[in-house]
């Protein structure tokens, strides 16, 4: 038999999970082209700084979780300005040639060295090349699954080598349980776990569907209603036209890159007291915020919205039904499958499709 409030926060709980999962990847990806098969590894990178500031270095929680939005953040800066971008080893590329160039040269010009030899130290000058050595990855969908995937494996291998197979989780920071029967009328909803005969729900959980439709707030008005937002939309339309305008693209992608990891981490923080601390952690979101980014489609906040509502329904209703999570889990997928089949364009690009078709007939 379906309880109407257990579906409820049942709802609420895998709304916040997949919008806060998804946030982040939605932003690198419908700005950037760069789909992240590191996202999260760096959603494990916030968990665990948030638990290591918690309990190594005693901060309390509130302090701990936007350290661990900034370390991620930080993180996300340095993997997009040395693997995404390049910058960093095309701006050591430039001066190492520069010397070496030089110094071939200089070595050609001894007395001492034979003719022949001179003559291959110049011809070796003129073959170093001279364009970069990394290409970006922005909008290369295949070779940035590869390198970041690349990256998620040395990630979750490195915590596991640096921290061992888990780490000491963070105390829940809302009263967990309480052992009385509540009713629907009397559920006391962010302060005390609400519970019955049947069911019963961490009000902590409960209270993430509240920062999640906040984080959305943000994003939104961050992307709509500030210049970053105006040069980061300009860049998404047309990035040639948006650079020849004046737009440091390159910033903007290097800016969007933190922006997204800074979320993945907010993730992470948020989520530590709730989920045990192993290096692989990450996998357990990567597949719902994959799967979201592709079903809401083009609009990063409207897509990841009606993606996060419609499964989060989907996998709350059957997991309500059939009593396990597991079965929510696969229909959740089994109706993003659907979704994808019959519309490639995920659902904002259905509205905006049908929009224009709308514009066109009247």
């Amino acid at each position: 038999m379906v309880n109407g409030v257990n579906l409820l926060f049942q709802f609420l709980d895998n709304f916040a999970f997949i919008v806060l999962a998804a946030a982040g990847l939605a932003i690198i990806f419908g700005i950037m082209g760069v789909i992240n098969l590191a996202h999260g590894e760096f959603i494990m990178v916030g968990a665990y700084a948030t638990t290591l500031a918690n309990i190594r270095f005693g901060l309390p929680l509130l302090v701990a979780v936007p350290v661990a939005v900034v370390a991620t953040a930080v993180f996300g800066l340095v993997v997009e300005r040395t693997i995404i971008s390049g910058a960093v080893p095309n701006f050591l590329w430039k001066y190492a040639r520069l010397g070496l160039v030089g110094g071939f040269h200089r070595l050609a010009a001894l007395e001492a060295v034979p003719e022949r030899a001179a003559a291959g130290l110049r011809r070796a000058a003129g073959r170093l090349p001279e364009q970069p050595l990394v290409e970006p990855l922005y909008d290369r969908l295949a070779d940035s699954m590869v390198a970041t995937w690349g990256l998620s494996l040395i990630l979750v291998q490195g915590a596991r080598i640096q921290f061992g197979n888990s780490l000491d989780q963070v105390g829940t920071p809302i009263v967990p349980f309480v052992g009385e029967t509540v009713s629907p009328g009397e559920i006391p909803v962010l302060n005390l776990v609400v519970a019955n005969s049947e069911f019963s729900y961490s009000a902590y959980r409960v209270s993430l569907a509240v920062i999640a439709v906040g984080v959305l707030a943000a994003v939104y008005v961050l992307f709509t209603k500030t210049d970053f937002g105006m040069r980061a939309r300009a860049t998404i339309q047309d990035e040639d036209t948006a650079r020849a305008l004046g737009v440091d693209t390159g910033r903007t992608y290097m800016a969007t890159f933190a922006i997204g990891s800074a979320l993945a981490g907010l993730t992470g923080a948020l989520y530590a007291p709730t989920i045990t601390m192993v290096p692989n952690l990450g996998t357990g979101f990567l597949v719902e915020s994959f799967v979201a980014v592709v079903v809401g489609g083009p609009s990063v906040v409207l897509g990841t919205t009606m993606a996060g509502g419609f499964l989060g329904a989907i996998s709350a209703a059957v997991t309500n039904v059939m009593g396990s999570t597991f079965y929510g889990r696969i229909a959740l997928l089994l109706t993003a499958i659907v979704l994808i089949r019959f519309l490639p364009e995920g659902i904002t690009g259905f509205v905006r499709t049908l929009r224009e078709r709308r514009q066109e007939g009247s």
